[in-house]
């Protein structure tokens, strides 16, 4: 069970205070754990696998899971175009892992007909830690989240080229312990997307921190 947040996101409008209805892409991945924290702070959730789950949303995650497997359903299923057009016209995203990987313009090692969504402009290496042997967990800062805060890192990806409408939000430190390494944390627009998984940690500030924001947008 998650923690209680140290606040419920609750937005108000002239009938009073209404929670904001967040989709989660859930073909593949770990779409269950962010659905858990995104309601135990309040938001209403959606699982997002057709064109019609797009209709009425606040905001959407996509999870880490295998990019090229979300990639190959969200074609399947006729999410992948909708999806593309929803983003473009305004609708937030938090992208985790290998949402990463598919809202990326580039991937430096795309698998044989891998696609993206290209609609962050980045460029992007996928598993660039290695395999899920590999994994390991440590501490980063996000501007704009927090200091300190514990990041999952999964058979994870980083970012190795950003556009120039790109914001960098967080690194993983150098030896020294200075935020100086790999790009793990970037935000363009109303995308802000990870290297690592937030929701396999019990601190939920990177979620409350965006559900905040998108009482903003």
């Amino acid at each position: 069970m998650w923690p209680t947040s140290r606040h419920h996101i609750v937005w108000r409008n002239g009938a009073g205070e209404v929670a904001p209805i967040i989709g989660v892409v859930a073909l593949q991945g770990g779409f269950a754990e962010h659905i858990e924290v995104l309601e135990s702070l309040g938001a209403t959730t959606r699982r997002v696998r057709r064109e019609a789950d797009l209709d009425g949303l606040d905001g959407i995650v996509l999870p880490g899971g295998e990019s090229t497997v979300i990639d190959k359903l969200m074609r399947s299923f006729g999410l992948a175009d909708p999806l593309r057009e929803a983003v473009s016209d305004g609708l937030p995203v938090l992208a985790t892992c290998a949402g990463l990987v598919v809202v990326a313009k580039e991937l430096e090692d795309a698998a044989k007909d891998q696609q993206t969504l290209g609609l962050l402009d980045v460029t992007v290496r996928r598993n660039a830690f290695g395999s899920q042997l590999d994994s390991f967990e440590g501490q980063l800062d996000i501007d704009g989240v927090g200091e300190k805060i514990p990041a999952t890192f999964i058979r994870a990806p980083i970012v190795t080229r950003t556009g120039p409408e790109v914001k960098i939000i967080s690194r993983l430190p150098d030896e020294a312990g200075e935020a100086s390494g790999a790009i793990v944390g970037v935000r363009q627009g109303t995308i802000t997307a990870l290297s690592f998984h937030p929701e396999e940690t019990s601190d939920d500030r990177v979620h409350s921190r965006w559900l905040d924001e998108l009482s903003a947008v």
